[in-house]
């Protein structure tokens, strides 16, 4: 069981930093960012076991922050998919290679799982993977098996992180293995409006809680965005309607002692399109510049 915190995902890439560049912040910028956060959350998740990932590890250890990390890796398609709006397909030579480098990444996540223990709270061996739509496409029950392949590595809580849909209509062969279930909702990508976008989210919480009883279920995304084009309803992208949404999911949260990582802790500029209103880069709670949206001025 994972026991009930406060929780944020962070990526702390700021202006001109990102991952694809591998220009990651420095030890500095993640002190200054997990002494903010520290101050108001319990748990922080990251996505895979990069430099990035090994700097926060290491200030956290440093300085003795009170954070537990919920680690986990982005996996190297193992199907062709013809199905990603931005390219997903692959050739036979490049699925055997992934299917190679995915384990080294376990063992990559399993090191820090090891060295940090105290510190890691949980890891995933994914995030969106099996969604039809993603551009490194896995099956689940290769999920399943990476799932078995890190639990006899590590002693912390391994899961699977996924859209809501996604572990309703084909996450059986995972949800056997994993030991909790992560999803995610995002009602501004369904184009659900703001007034019923807390009902949508809880439905998925309830649908999925309705189909694997016997599981601890957490979401370990959602979110909503401050700008926005015709991806969704760019109407409702503002701050106020982000912090009307994330008031009403959190006082549910804490009522009902599900943990539940808000996306995002600061914007992220290096994602999605060139299109200053890709929402991609506006789901932060504080801007890239650090500077807190509507809601979080209330915390910072």
């Amino acid at each position: 069981m994972i026991p009930f915190g406060r929780a944020i995902c962070y990526s702390g890439y700021r202006e001109n930093q990102s991952p694809r560049k591998a220009i990651y912040p420095s030890y500095e910028e993640v002190l200054e960012d997990l002494t903010l956060l520290s101050k108001h959350f319990d748990y922080i998740r990251m996505y895979d076991p990069s430099l990035h990932a090994q700097t926060v590890l290491k200030v956290i250890f440093d300085h003795k922050l009170p954070l537990k990390v919920m680690l986990g890796v982005e996996p190297h398609g193992e199907i062709s998919n013809p199905n990603c709006p931005w390219g997903g397909l692959k050739t036979d030579q490049e699925i055997k290679e992934n299917k190679v480098k995915n384990y080294e990444q376990l063992d990559q996540l399993a090191d820090l799982c090891n060295t940090y223990g105290k510190i890691v709270l949980a890891a995933s061996v994914g995030n969106e993977c099996t969604s039809d739509w993603h551009g490194n496409l896995m099956s689940p029950e290769t999920m399943a098996l990476h799932v078995k392949y890190l639990k006899k590595k590590i002693s912390q809580p391994v899961t699977f992180c996924e859209g809501a849909y996604y572990w309703e209509t084909k996450g059986e062969v995972i949800a056997k293995e994993v030991d909790f279930i992560s999803i995610h909702s995002y009602p501004m990508w369904h184009k659900i409006p703001v007034n019923k976008a807390f009902d949508a989210t809880i439905m998925d919480y309830q649908t999925n809680q309705k189909k694997y009883p016997k599981k601890q279920i957490i979401f370990t995304e959602y979110g909503w965005t401050t700008h926005a084009n015709e991806k969704m309803n760019a109407h409702d992208a503002s701050e106020e309607n982000q912090k009307l949404y994330v008031d009403q999911v959190i006082k549910w949260s804490e009522e009902n002692q599900v943990t539940m990582f808000l996306f995002e802790a600061f914007d992220e500029p290096w994602k999605g399109s060139n299109d200053p209103l890709e929402p991609e880069k506006h789901w932060g709670i504080m801007t890239v510049n650090r500077k807190p949206k509507l809601y979080a001025k209330k915390y910072f």
